[in-house]
């Protein structure tokens, strides 16, 4: 790939210089990895962390970052996996009843030990109150394959209201 797109992670700027290039990855939507495989590749990372999410499960999100991770939501910079978990993911995982994706595409370039991934999606949050959330949601990575596998180094998400027609 001669050409190779900014993912809007400014974090991967560095690692985009040290980059060769490589070959682009599809992965279906409806991909669903066995637990033992989940970090194997790096869009069954992706699919685990939106299926913990689909399950309000944040340990099990939690799994897919690496401790070195940089998280932005909205433009927000929220640290790492461990302090984006507790004072952001965590507390509003407790307000919902069901997190659904009834869209989600997802496309992946991988070179070496990095992927790059960009999400494309729509998102349905129910409360506990029972107010609905609906969004267009985007989200761009950037994961590293190390010892442990794959793992999210860098992770910006965000969302808006869907266009009304």
């Amino acid at each position: 790939m001669k050409n190779f797109r900014f993912l809007g992670a400014c974090s991967a700027a560095a690692l985009l210089m040290a980059a060769t290039p490589g070959d682009s990855i599809a992965q279906p939507a409806d991909s669903k990895a066995e637990h033992t495989h989940e970090m194997h590749s790096p869009g069954a990372v992706l699919t685990a962390y939106r299926d913990a999410l689909i399950a309000l499960d944040l340990e099990a999100a939690g799994v897919n970052f690496a401790e070195d991770s940089s998280i932005f939501e909205n433009g927000k910079p929220e640290g790492n996996w461990d302090n984006y978990a507790a004072q952001h993911l965590g507390p509003e995982l407790g307000h919902f009843h069901s997190f659904t994706f009834p869209a989600y595409d997802v496309d992946l370039r991988q070179d070496g030990h990095y992927a790059f991934g960009e999400e494309r999606y729509t998102y349905r949050i129910e409360l506990h109150d029972g107010r609905i959330v609906e969004r267009e949601g985007v989200a761009t990575s950037v994961l590293r394959h190390g010892d442990d596998g794959w793992k999210i180094i860098v992770y910006h998400s965000s969302g808006r209201p869907p266009k009304r027609s």
